[in-house]
């Protein structure tokens, strides 16, 4: 049996992520093994800044863009982005910030 959710917090957040939700669930997030988690589009957009392979769909009731928001807001966000530290490895960086170093 899955560990009950802290109240007031969606599938998607990260049990060290301190935020609070940035309203209902919206999206679907799948990881590469096919696990599939509901979130609102704040903690969806961390969890999928922090998962490779990981996909973005949008919930049927949610509302419109949801998904695209997503995944435009996961891409500069970095992984496990609450974490405190000195962040230089590529696995620790945005994929936006990855492509600006691959382009100097």
């Amino acid at each position: 049996m899955p560990a009950a959710l802290p109240a007031g917090r969606c599938g998607a957040a990260h049990p060290d992520d301190p935020t609070p939700c940035g309203g209902p669930a919206a999206v679907t997030i799948a990881d590469s093994h096919g696990a599939v988690v509901g979130g609102c589009e704040h903690h969806a957009a961390r969890m999928l800044a922090s998962l490779d392979g990981a996909r973005v769909a949008p919930l049927p009731a949610g509302p419109a863009g949801a998904a695209v928001r997503v995944f435009t807001a996961a891409d500069t966000l970095r992984p496990f982005c609450w974490i405190d530290g000195p962040l230089t490895l590529p696995s620790q960086l945005s994929r936006a910030e990855n492509r600006d170093r691959d382009r100097r």
